[in-house]
């Protein structure tokens, strides 16, 4: 059967109710309700900027902290950092920098300082677990897919009330062959239901790309193998081939829309890198050969060891066995991509309730191999470029987001006090 004869439904005529519906799946219509300031409804950006009432940043002073610049690696004690409407406007030593009068002044005094961490892979479905990911120095994320847009909707709360959610690039739901119930997620994929071999033709790719789009997702996500943390699944499996990983990609680019893909096998990886998708996500038996493709293509390689490594000691065996499998090939890849100039970034793949520190990724990335800067950079600097979010997220600079983190102790001594921020700022906002 031909679906691409049936157009999407009109993202003017859906998109609200698609919104409302994913707002009380993930809870964000009460959470906004309980924001001080908040709409109770959640809005897009435009409709914000009609109505008048598109939200602002806060005015917050950090004062004395030591503060790390990632870009750089230069480390600033006795510092001062002036956000204005959630902007970094001056950031430095104090004797350098002119502090407002009656502007809300943080203390940082003993502590260390740096911007507001960034989480490459995540899923949030509901407004708890996006405020548990911003309590835990993620200030910034992309979604990994939810079943039924609920992280479109998290990202309108945190447009709305940044201090209840990170900053977020929404990817809506997943592009795979079997749908399952998310068929329901939206009227467009309803005549999906008939195809017999599932989504796998030309037209049902390009179809459940376009409705993603017309509910406003940022990217794409997509996947060449099945599940490793599925003991019944075979991750190396391959699901989808280059030429159909290349259906999803063009069709995403037409948009201006980038694709990341859940890969394991060394084959289904090149395939995506190939195919041209912005991030391998996982990657558990990349190849030095294709890791040199990346380099050449600027693909991003996104290894999340943490959600790997959380296999380790399953009471199921097979996860087990992957788990101890798994880790070393991805630590000893993330390390060789590092050397290659591939760009790394930290996911913690955190989904199902529970939400790991991005922290924690970083000391994965460590452990592996990195220093513990350039470790830091795969969550703030490196994050930032694939994001879309240069100049913008990733530093404590003028001009930047004026999102923190204090830390209780040197980070470049002891990465693990990356999992347990002592204050985290959102847009100016101490969370």
């Amino acid at each position: 059967m031909c679906v691409e004869n049936c157009p999407p439904p009109s993202n003017r005529l859906t998109r609200r109710g698609v919104l409302a519906g994913a707002a009380a799946l993930a809870g964000t219509t009460a959470a906004l309700a309980a924001a001080p300031g908040a709409s109770a409804a959640p809005m897009t950006r435009t409709s914000a900027a009609r109505s008048g009432n598109a939200p602002r940043g806060g005015d917050l002073v950090i004062d004395g902290g030591t503060l790390l610049d990632p870009a750089t690696g230069e480390v600033t004690e006795d510092a001062v950092v002036v956000i204005r409407d959630g902007v970094v406007r001056a950031a430095g030593r104090r004797k350098n920098v002119d502090v407002p009068a009656g502007v809300t002044v943080l203390d940082a005094q003993g502590r260390w300082v740096l911007p507001g961490l960034v989480d490459s892979h995540i899923h949030l479905n509901t407004a708890a677990e996006a405020a548990r990911t911003l309590a835990l120095g993620a200030t910034t994320a992309r979604s990994g897919s939810t079943n039924f847009y609920q992280d479109i909707a998290v990202r309108e709360l945190s447009r709305q009330a940044p201090g209840l959610a990170p900053r977020l690039r929404a990817s809506g739901i997943f592009v795979t062959p079997d749908l399952g119930d998310t068929i329901l997620a939206d009227p467009g994929l309803t005549p999906l239901a008939r195809l017999k071999g599932g989504v796998t033709s030309t037209e049902a790719l390009r179809r459940v790309v376009e409705v993603n789009l017309a509910r406003g997702a940022d990217t794409i996500k997509t996947r060449v193998n099945p599940r490793a943390g599925l003991a019944e699944q075979d991750p190396l499996e391959q699901v989808y081939s280059r030429e159909q990983l290349s259906t999803i990609v063009a069709t995403a680019r037409r948009a201006g829309k980038d694709v990341l893909c859940h890969s394991y096998s060394e084959k289904g990886c090149h395939d995506a890198v190939m195919a041209g998708v912005k991030s391998v996500e996982h990657g558990a038996f990349i190849s030095e050969q294709t890791l040199h493709e990346m380099r050449r293509r600027g693909t991003y390689f996104t290894p999340t060891m943490v959600a790997i490594g959380g296999m380790i000691g399953d009471p199921d065996p097979v996860l087990d066995e992957r788990g101890r499998t798994y880790l070393p090939k991805l630590k000893a890849a993330a390390k060789l991509a590092h050397e290659l100039g591939v760009g790394l970034v930290s996911g913690t793949d955190s989904s199902g309730g529970s939400v790991e520190p991005i922290g924690a990724e970083i000391e994965m990335m460590h452990s592996a191999g990195l220093s513990a800067l350039d470790a830091i950079r795969t969550a703030t600097t490196n994050a930032a470029r694939l994001l879309g979010f240069e100049g913008r997220v990733g530093r404590l600079a003028r001009g930047y987001a004026g999102d923190a983190i204090l830390l209780s102790g040197n980070p470049l001594a002891d990465v693990s006090v990356l999992k347990k921020p002592v204050r985290v700022v959102r847009t100016g906002v101490a969370v």
